[in-house]
């Protein structure tokens, strides 16, 4: 039986920063392996977005079919550290190391809980481009169960939703999340001579007022309001006697179920056209936004984390986007993991406590399933 923190420490080590490969999945799939699981790996995409590693992990059982969702890479680590970002080590009650909350230590804990508990069909859906533009991520792992006919009845995330203390937050949502790039072409000329020229930054900065002006919803019972903010302006003109020849400008939307990614997209062209008809508009959404509204999942989670544990878990769907954004279109999808404090951070840690709880959660989610 693979202990939890042994597990996480060799998944620490097996350095992943995105988009992850090779090593990192070599330790996860001989684990799993071991306690019989059939491992699917697999590498898709192109540059620039790719090559990317994915892995489904299945052992078949009886009853319904439980998926657990995660991935193996991780953000850069940066300066800074205590120790290695990618040598695991204890330091009183805590595991430092890159990816030991944002999730390798959740996936682990899913492994060893899966080790104790038999029952349901489990699969693990692991990708390792997940903090990257996640676009043979996921996404192909979805591709690919569908090409086996492969359908999960409930899937459960393992991202670090825990807010104060373990239990405390299940995520039922996520908003979702768009980018825009907006130029606005000129013509370059001297400014003592504007009639020569044609300068394009007044138009670029009408239309970033109306956009910013533009409210596009309240919110709801579940959702905060959707949010336009502009994220960058640049112009890149270094004289001071020129007229530009181009300004540009760079958006982030994040928005709730109100909305879909297609109609914001049109509404910052028209918005754009009314002021600079000659700007081109390039979007990428990058996911939309999905409720998994409070019933049998998601009461399953939270009662197997007060049966462990005695908190009683609230469901939100705030901070960014995950994963779920896409697995949420295969089957009812929550997330729930470890506590968020110090993922993305110079020296992350996770609780080892945390880790054992965590595998008992899972296990008593497992053992419910079934």
């Amino acid at each position: 039986m693979p202990q939890v923190v042994d597990l996480t420490k060799a998944l620490i080590a097996a350095e992943s920063v995105t988009p992850a490969r090779g090593a990192v999945f070599d330790v996860l799939a001989q684990t799993l392996s071991v306690i019989g699981f059939e491992i699917d790996r697999f590498v898709v995409g192109e540059e620039p977005d790719g090559p990317v590693e994915n892995m489904i992990a299945l052992r078949r059982g009886t009853g319904p079919h439980l998926a657990f969702a995660g991935h193996l890479d991780v953000v850069p680590p940066g300066d800074g550290w205590s120790s290695g970002a990618f040598a695991p080590e204890v330091r009183g009650d805590l595991l430092h190391g890159r990816g030991a909350v944002d999730m390798k230590g959740a996936i682990a804990a899913f492994a060893a809980a899966a080790a104790r508990v038999e029952g349901p069909t489990l699969s693990l859906l692991i990708t390792g481009d997940e903090e990257g533009p996640a676009t043979y991520g996921t996404r192909a792992i979805i591709d690919r169960m569908t090409e086996r006919g492969l359908k999960p009845d409930f899937c459960l995330v393992g991202e670090p939703t825990s807010d104060q203390r373990l239990g405390d937050t299940i995520k039922i949502g996520r908003r979702g999340s768009v980018n825009i790039w907006i130029d606005v072409p000129g013509k370059q000329g001297h400014v003592a001579y504007p009639h020569l020229a044609d300068n394009p930054i007044p138009k670029l900065v009408a239309a970033l007022a109306a956009i910013d002006a533009i409210a596009l919803d309240q919110g709801n019972g579940w959702f905060q309001p959707s949010n336009i903010e502009v994220t960058d302006v640049t112009v890149g003109n270094p004289a001071t006697n020129v007229i530009p020849a181009k300004a540009s400008a760079r958006l982030s939307i994040r928005f709730n179920d109100e909305q879909r990614g297609e109609d914001l997209v049109a509404l910052i062209e028209r918005t754009v056209a009314l002021h600079a008809p000659e700007a081109t508009v390039i979007a990428r959404i990058s996911g939309e936004a999905f409720l998994t509204e409070p019933g049998p999942l998601s009461d399953l989670v939270s009662d197997a984390i007060d049966a462990v544990t005695g908190v009683a878990a609230a469901f939100s769907t705030t901070g960014g986007t995950s994963d779920a954004r896409f697995l949420s279109q295969l089957c009812p999808t929550v997330e729930f993991g470890l506590v968020n404090a110090t993922m993305h951070k110079t020296d992350e840690a996770v609780a080892l406590a945390d880790l054992e709880t965590l595998t008992d959660i899972y296990a008593e989610i497992i053992a419910r399933v079934s």
